[in-house]
């Protein structure tokens, strides 16, 4: 099985493919980068931002970022859910993230600035914002030898920043925005619910756009994209709640090395999730399958999901979602199995968009738990070699269902 290399390794194979992949993970993001900043004559250009990037190192001093490229059509360098939908290759969102030139500037959280203004109306924007952009410096290339490092484009100080055109704002997110009692949850769902999907509502919470008054706050993106999924989660949560319990359903699909594994039970809610790194794959440097899990039960959870991080929402919200659709209510239990074919990490949207992609397809329905457990463990059995009992054995949702005492009992 193909491993990620190690700095050393990848600095003797210098792209000659010893890993086994069809193409380099670090030359692709490399060339992206390259291609980049070609064209720019000076620290001088005009280019077009569909978005907008804030950093979490030395908050709440961060860096703010507005991410353009000089391509007229750049709305598909940051587009996560249409990147799934027309199953973009790897190596192609490598080029898309790593293309767009970050102009950065240094603020406080709470900090308001001309920099700032223009940079929340490209957080705002339906559409890309062409922009004229000073530099410090032309951007630089600096090659990074860690494989697994998710792809980002050139940066560079910005210096001055102007807008060529009055950018496209939606009337709703406008009165969202102008709004300054409307509490940053509630925005977001509201917005979620008028169409507008993740990636747009982290941006705009990340940006400092949503919130009361005296709350809006620049927000690392990293943290806008757990805060988002997890918000409309809970809104899902108290919905789905009211219906009646569902059926024993099985799900499997794949997308760009992640397999999805989504069994869903006849009980009130809950969630688990299993998250298998195949050997040498990803953050995984042994020679063995490794795991993390988190869960919650009908209460939900009031710690951060710490093992599985970002991903234990943007699941939690794919699920919810196929539940709310069906006006079911059931237990979850998914296992995710990372294998080689996930050469790169590219974001947390991966696992959401994966998890969709599974809730699409037709289930395999059973009678009961014990039968449609079994068949989980032939097929991962059959698939990675893998024995899912140390699952079970583990699983908070497994022992609850067979420990917690039914109504029906005392009947």
């Amino acid at each position: 099985m193909v491993g990620v290399q190690s700095k050393q390794n990848c600095l003797k194979c210098k792209g000659r493919l010893w890993c086994g992949l069809n193409y380099c993970p670090i030359l692709a993001k490399s060339q992206a980068m390259q291609t980049a900043v070609r064209n720019i004559d000076s620290a001088s250009f005009s280019g077009s931002a569909p978005s907008v990037f804030v950093g979490r190192v030395g908050y709440p001093d961060v860096n703010v970022g507005i991410l353009s490229t000089q391509e007229k059509d750049s709305e598909m360098y940051d587009a996560p859910k249409s990147w799934a939908q027309k199953n973009i290759p790897i190596p192609d969102i490598i080029n898309f993230r790593s293309s767009l030139i970050n102009s950065r500037f240094t603020a406080n959280v709470k900090e308001r600035s001309r920099f700032l203004s223009i940079s929340q109306e490209v957080g705002m924007a339906s559409k890309p914002v062409d922009l004229s952009i000073d530099l410090k410096e032309k951007p630089k290339v600096r090659l990074n030898y860690v494989p697994n490092a998710p792809p980002m484009g050139p940066n560079a100080k910005l210096i001055k920043v102007d807008l060529n055109e009055n950018p496209k704002i939606d009337k709703k997110v406008d009165y969202v925005v102008g709004d300054v009692d409307f509490k940053a949850s509630d925005a977001i769902t509201y917005l979620y619910e008028k169409g507008f999907d993740e990636n747009f509502l982290s941006r705009l919470l990340s940006i400092g756009n949503l919130g009361v008054r005296t709350d809006r706050k620049l927000v690392p993106t990293r943290w806008s994209i757990t805060a988002t999924d997890d918000a409309l989660g809970k809104k899902l949560i108290e919905e789905v709640k009211q219906y009646s319990k569902g059926a024993y359903q099985f799900y499997y699909a794949n997308y760009l090395g992640n397999h999805y594994i989504i069994l869903l039970f006849p009980e009130v809610w809950s969630y688990e999730l299993f998250e298998m790194y195949m050997p040498n794959v990803g953050w995984n440097v042994n020679n063995t399958v490794s795991f993390m899990t988190d869960s919650e039960g009908y209460t939900g959870r009031k710690e951060y999901a710490e093992d599985c991080a970002g991903g234990y929402y943007t699941v939690r919200l794919a699920i919810l979602e196929k539940m709310s659709a069906m006006k079911r209510q059931g237990s979850a239990l998914v296992l995710r199995f990372v294998t080689d074919d996930y050469s790169t990490p590219l974001g947390v949207w991966v696992t959401r968009e994966a998890a969709r992609k599974v809730l699409k397809t037709q289930p395999i329905e059973f009678d009961c738990k014990e039968t449609m457990l079994a068949y989980t463990k032939a097929l991962v059995k059959k698939k990675w070699n893998f024995d899912v009992d140390a699952l079970y054995k583990n699983s908070q949702l497994l022992s609850s269902m067979r420990n917690q005492m039914k109504l029906n009992a005392f009947v």
